[in-house]
């Protein structure tokens, strides 16, 4: 039987030949199939990324989707904001990607949706229940193939008209976003030098994760070699977007958001936007004085979609590369419409990438600090912390704990994706920076003696 470890906040994902085995995952199939007919109907569509475990796991999967009485629409090996799509686009009443998203090569997984609401939290418990007491539907289920691809890159194109032609490194890190990226670019006023476009799950050139800086040393050269004013790097199935600018200077999901807010405030006054407890407060209070309404919630694809809907937000994301718009969009994170928003800013406003962060406020910060923890006790730790920082700090729990200090701030969240604990520091000063790790450090050694 499945580990119940696996079935986590907002997706179920594991090591493909350790957690996930063929017989596990026809019975998990199964499982979602009941979940779906019981919540808002048979009409399944069902994707996968580029993993060398796909082609097992699909077959597994699509196995028990039909013994539960599904009706599945195959869409093949796409990004993974294409199955969102083809929800919308085809009259689905489910979707379930298959994609271990920016995990390492070896782990694979599953996104869902109910309708067109992301599946997570007690709803991935519920179907983890459904395993545990048998309690399947039985049918006999139909499968077609359909293919979202053409109608994408024949509506998105149409949204967008950049107003001057300028040059762009894309760095599709062997993962899903090439194929459909190069059918776009065609469509598009941009000069493109694309990189690592061919699907590989072995990621060969480097691992599909642009919230690492170590992966984007080869997208830095290309821009220089090429002049480029930018490059633009996606996760593996697509759904983060990382950017650099003409400098070779990583522009963080934060700066993204920043950038998207200024210019939908500009058309729409008052907006609301959803950022995340790992966001700098250069974001949330430069949105304030713009006008705009900031709001600071939990990490997720999957919790910040909820929330987007619930605040009529027009903009959300993640340190992590997730932008989330339903400006003009449809509210899924798609990186590679993110990617067309970006290079239309830039092209409008004549200047390179570098200058839309120009005279903000220069804060120094670390990037996300990765810390291995086991599952079993990583939440009942940072629990500890949270409470020691509450007598003697201002704090916000929403998601772990952000210590507010006189000069910054610190965090330490436990991952819903790894068995890890994650950092972020910010402050005016290096000195400040160190000062304030160091003391959210010693908590949590001290809460784990």
């Amino acid at each position: 039987m499945l580990k119940h470890t696996i079935f986590r906040e907002y997706d179920i994902r594991g090591i493909a030949d350790c957690d996930l085995l063929s017989p596990d995952i026809e019975v998990l199939g199964r499982a979602i199939g009941t979940y779906m007919i019981r919540r808002t109907g048979r009409k399944v569509n069902l994707g996968r990324d580029c993993r060398l475990s796909g082609p097992r796991l699909h077959a597994a999967l699509l196995n028990g989707l039909l013994a539960a009485g599904c009706e599945v629409t195959d869409i093949g090996v796409v990004p993974t904001p294409l199955l969102y799509y083809s929800v919308y686009k085809f009259g689905a009443e489910a979707g379930v990607m298959i994609t271990g998203s920016h995990n390492p090569a070896d782990y694979n997984g599953f996104k869902m949706m109910a309708g067109k609401a992301a599946v997570y939290g007690q709803d991935i418990q519920d179907i983890y229940k459904i395993i545990e007491n048998e309690d399947f539907e039985t049918g006999q289920g139909s499968v077609v193939t359909a293919d979202p691809i053409t109608p994408y890159v024949d509506e998105i194109p149409q949204g967008f008209q950049f107003v001057r032609r300028i040059k762009v490194v894309f760095d599709a890190g062997n993962g899903t976003a090439g194929p459909t990226l190069h059918r776009l670019l065609e469509r598009l006023n941009v000069e493109p030098i694309e990189m690592f476009f061919d699907m590989d799950g072995h990621f060969p050139n480097h691992h599909p994760d642009p919230t690492v800086e170590h992966n984007l040393v080869m997208l830095k050269a290309a821009v220089k070699q090429h002049g480029a004013s930018m490059g633009i790097a996606f996760d593996g199935d697509s759904d983060r977007i990382g950017a650099i600018d003409e400098n070779g200077t990583v522009v963080w999901g934060d700066q993204l958001m920043l950038i998207y807010a200024r210019e939908i405030l500009t058309r729409k006054p008052g907006s609301t936007f959803i950022g995340e407890v790992k966001c700098s407060q250069v974001m949330y209070d430069t949105i304030e004085k713009l006008g705009g309404k900031p709001i600071m919630y939990k990490t997720g694809h999957s919790l910040i979609k909820t929330k987007m809907k619930e605040e009529h937000a027009e903009l959300a994301g993640e340190m992590s590369g997730h932008i989330f718009f339903a400006d003009r969009f449809y509210g899924f994170d798609d990186a590679l419409y993110a990617a067309c928003r970006l290079i239309e800013i830039v092209a409008a406003s004549g200047k390179p990438l570098s200058y839309q962060l120009e005279g903000l406020p220069v804060m120094v910060n670390t990037p996300e600090i990765r810390v291995d923890w086991p599952d079993e006790t990583k939440f009942q730790v940072v629990a500890q912390v949270t409470a020691h920082f509450k007598a003697t700090h201002s704090v916000i729990d929403v998601d772990g704990v952000r210590v507010k200090f006189d000069k910054g701030w610190g965090l330490l969240r436990a991952s819903n994706t790894q068995p890890v604990l994650v950092m972020r520091f910010e402050a005016e000063s290096p000195e400040l920076l160190a000062e304030y790790q160091a003391t959210v450090e010693a908590a949590l050694h001290a809460a784990a003696v």
